[in-house]
């Protein structure tokens, strides 16, 4: 087993528990609190913007091999997912510009920027965003809200494409070899900010 399954096996547990979450709950049925969302909405969107410079900061310590993924995953990032938050931001009443980061979001981010300064470290900080979305994509899209918005939402993450460049990611991990102690404890933290994110506020 390569160190990104056996990571992705310690993150299982975080995965559930972020389907049992009321606000995964609330999308992956269609009815989430329209206030809950855009929050979250507005939360995630100042999230991607600095998941984008982990993916640039990155970029600078990577073999050459990887410095196309690591700049597609960025440009994917900025030009792909945003315009998810962009697209639905006008129909939630979002503020993506004059949005201030909550406690999680700036816990989060604070804590992968200073994980990127090690090239391994930072790659297992980040995976639990990529590979937790990607699962959870994939989960709700088993039983998919009817709501139009929802289901976008939910669509963006099970789409095969996002699932590939999780898997670039993986391959990365295996390839850096980052000792396995500390990118199992990197990669656990990234799970907690996962699930503590989906606490938004209002």
């Amino acid at each position: 087993m390569g160190l990104a399954s056996h990571l992705e096996e310690l993150g299982l547990p975080w995965v559930e528990r972020q389907l049992a979450h009321p606000t995964v709950q609330g999308i992956g049925r269609g009815d989430l609190d329209e206030a809950v969302f855009r929050s979250w909405l507005e939360q995630d969107y100042m999230f991607l913007l600095d998941y984008v410079r982990v993916f640039s900061r990155l970029a600078w310590q990577a073999p050459s091999a990887h410095l196309g993924d690591l700049v597609d995953l960025a440009h994917a990032t900025f030009h792909e997912e945003l315009s998810l938050h962009r697209g639905l931001s006008s129909e939630f009443g979002a503020d993506l510009d004059g949005a201030k980061k909550g406690g999680p979001c700036a816990a989060y981010t604070e804590f992968l920027l200073e994980s990127a300064a090690d090239y391994g470290q930072g790659l297992a900080a980040l995976y639990p965003c990529m590979w937790g979305y990607s699962t959870l994509g994939a989960r709700l899209a088993e039983n998919p809200p009817s709501e139009p918005r929802y289901r976008r939402w939910v669509d963006t993450y099970a789409d095969p494409g996002f699932a590939e460049l999780t898997r670039r990611i993986a391959q990365m991990i295996d390839e850096a070899a980052p000792e396995p102690a500390q990118a199992e404890a990197f990669f656990l933290e990234g799970m907690r900010h996962e699930l503590a994110f989906w606490d938004v506020p209002l």
